[in-house]
């Protein structure tokens, strides 16, 4: 787990500069956003 973290936090490093601040924010408001309708949807998950 450590090993892919810090490899995601070496590509947003590189991403902050190509993209510049604007995009990175974007970028992880998105994956907090997907990441919080799968908790969703698993916690709202009826058999």
């Amino acid at each position: 787990m450590k090993m892919s973290n810090s490899a995601t936090m070496g590509a947003s490093k590189r991403r902050l500069s190509s993209r510049g601040l604007g995009g990175v924010l974007r970028e992880q408001r998105a994956k907090l956003y997907i990441i919080r309708r799968c908790v969703v949807m698993l916690l709202c998950w009826h058999d």
